[in-house]
């Protein structure tokens, strides 16, 4: 199963945050949510499928841990949104040139015209 399926219910969001801090029983995990026991264990068998979460029987109980390589293509999706900026238009460089072309020639000048304004520095105040 996709993990961003998986990650896609609040329920199973809540539940990965539980297991972040370590193992726990199917009981604990239900005893913070206002659904069935039975339901959790619907939850952790979808988490489990997408490879989110593991089971370990230990005795009679079964504890469920998260499984964090399961989590290598959310982070990847996230690594790679991150890293992609909107490219910057040459409109704005042709702007930026403008303007320090107009501060060098300003200052050239000897008037250090405030930036945009055209007026000397001693009236920006």
């Amino acid at each position: 199963m996709d993990p961003f399926v998986a990650l896609a219910d609040p329920v199973r969001r809540d539940l990965l945050r539980a297991l972040a801090s370590g193992p726990a029983r199917v009981v604990d995990l239900a005893a913070r949510h206002p659904i069935s026991r039975p339901a959790v264990s619907k939850h952790l068998r979808v988490l489990t499928e997408a490879g989110l979460v593991t089971a370990e029987d230990r005795g009679r109980e079964r504890h469920y841990m998260l499984a964090r390589p399961g989590l290598a293509p959310v982070r990847a999706l996230l690594d790679e949104l991150a890293g992609h900026r909107p490219p910057i238009p040459e409109s704005a460089f042709d702007a930026l040139d403008l303007e320090v072309r107009r501060t060098v020639h300003d200052r050239r000048a000897g008037t250090d015209a405030a930036p945009g304004t055209g007026r000397p520095q001693e009236e920006w105040a």
